[in-house]
């Protein structure tokens, strides 16, 4: 890629992407096992996987509630700040060691280590004990940071698969976006819808009534979805486009990062940007919405933000019908430029919003400002960091950039958070974490409009450019590919 945001000018050999689609079907055998061209279902079985880690994510933002309920003493700022990091921290090590893992071992290999972390990690939250409360909470920040490796870890197995899979014949190319964007944004958000449902489901046969059983029950399901498709995902093989462009040795990591800076820094920035906002703003749904009364229950106070979290759902099938019609820049930006304006409008009218009878107008332009982060960096986030670099070195740069993403998302929850206990004022205090919230998506309209590339029609087209580029600079290509 060019620093100007074009395609390189280093030259495509034409007949090699020509004949990609044809490679695909002509491998039959890898380890013993027939190798069929993958489906869409190949793609959005993928999507499973990164449902499960937006239900694990998303569920302590909900249980925080109840457990401000049942130990108010305890559960200060700091304990919930720590709980809902927890996981966010262990992402980015999952994020960064399973990129080098998948793209050095395969993808399969990822799949292993990925579903034993999250598995390990929900069992310790669950089984969560400790002679004091203040020990019960140690234990389960732990487990769910173990969780969370294995989350992080998913996000670039699962995607890597994801639009591998979805380059596989022209058919599927021309919606490349769109199901790529279904597999992984749209998957993941809802996975947060679902903990909400799940949150009022299990609350309501407690008959509202906190209690330890609640966060226990609602912890322990999500292991139910990594271990149900575990088997399933271990009969998917490593794509053809990783078979033929592997680099399991010597990895020519300054030359890559010399091509690959300014995508890099693009899709870096944009996704630190997002999570900045889109993870406090999801986790602190329930405190926000609790502002506006001090007389909500704990079913009203999760069930309000739950519907505020589902505004993002239609965002992200709305962003991956854009994606492959007006492309993947166009849909960033119009998406930040949005949630810009939605956030400028309920920070200008907190206020007025604050009363009974103008309370759903918060809910539905607080939803409205949530769906259309889904709609632009939310999906595109995925797909542009995935597509923009080759596949020997996917793994790599999409989970380094995944991980600045959480970076972002660690940062912004602490900070927003602080934020919003910072004035004597709660109305003031809401109304700055929104106006911060704005003044972010203006930096990130900038970001992906000067720094993002526009995307190769064709994963191999990528990868002969890339083949090439380190050629002409020296480097021995002859060992790419899997031998044997």
């Amino acid at each position: 890629m060019s620093d100007n945001g074009t395609k390189n000018e280093t030259p495509t050999d034409k007949t090699a992407v020509v004949s990609s689609d044809e490679s695909i079907s002509a491998e039959t055998e890898a380890d013993g096992a027939v190798q069929r061209t993958p489906g869409q279902l190949d793609v959005l079985v993928q999507g499973v996987a990164l449902f499960s880690d937006g239900y694990n994510i998303q569920i302590i933002g909900y249980m925080n509630t109840v457990l401000a309920k049942l130990y108010p003493k305890q559960m200060t700022a700091e304990v919930k700040a720590r709980l809902s990091n927890s996981i966010l921290i262990g992402d980015i090590f999952g994020m960064l060691l399973f990129g080098l893992c998948i793209d050095r071992f395969g993808r399969r290999v990822g799949i292993y280590l990925t579903t034993l972390f999250l598995v390990l990690g929900i069992v310790i939250a669950t089984a969560a004990h400790g002679v004091t409360v203040e020990g019960m909470f140690w234990m389960m920040v732990i487990g769910r940071g173990v969780a969370g490796v294995g989350a992080g870890g998913e996000y670039t197995v699962c995607t890597s698969q994801a639009v591998e899979c979805a380059d596989s014949t022209e058919a599927m190319r021309k919606r490349r976006g769109m199901l790529v964007a279904v597999a992984t944004n749209a998957a993941i958000i809802s996975g947060f819808v679902a903990s909400s449902i799940v949150s009022l489901i299990v609350i309501a046969a407690y008959k509202g009534v906190p209690h330890d059983g609640i966060w226990r029950i609602c912890f322990g399901i999500g292991i139910i979805l990594p271990l149900g498709i575990f088997f399933f995902r271990l009969r998917l093989m490593d794509s053809t486009q990783y078979q033929k462009h592997a680099i399991q040795h010597k990895i020519p990591y300054k030359l890559a990062i010399k091509y690959y800076w300014k995508p890099l820094l693009g899709c870096c920035s944009a996704w630190f940007l997002y999570d900045a906002v889109v993870y406090p703003f999801n986790l602190l749904a329930p405190t926000l919405v609790a502002g506006f009364s001090n007389n909500q229950t704990m079913q009203e106070s999760i069930g309000w933000s739950a519907l505020i979290n589902f505004f993002a759902l239609p965002g992200a099938f709305i962003g991956a019908l854009l994606m492959d019609r007006i492309g993947r820049r166009q849909t960033y930006a119009l998406g930040w430029s949005i949630v810009c304006v939605f956030g400028f409008v309920i920070g200008g009218t907190m206020y007025p919003l604050n009363s009974p009878s103008a309370f759903p107008a918060f809910v539905t332009l607080y939803g409205l400002f949530q769906t259309f982060l889904s709609v632009g960096p939310g999906d595109c986030n995925f797909l542009v960091s995935s597509e923009s670099f080759p596949t020997p070195l996917r793994g790599h740069f999409l989970g380094f950039a995944a991980a600045i993403g959480k970076v972002g998302a660690a940062v912004g929850t602490q900070a927003l958070s602080k934020c919003l206990v910072s004035f004597d004022d709660k109305l003031k205090g809401q109304q700055v974490v929104f106006l911060i919230g704005s003044a972010i998506s203006v930096v990130g309209v900038l970001c992906v409009w000067f720094l993002i590339p526009n995307h190769p029609q064709t994963l191999e087209e990528e990868d002969v450019r890339f083949k090439a580029y380190l050629e002409e600079n020296g480097y021995d290509t002859s060992q790419m590919g899997l031998k044997g």
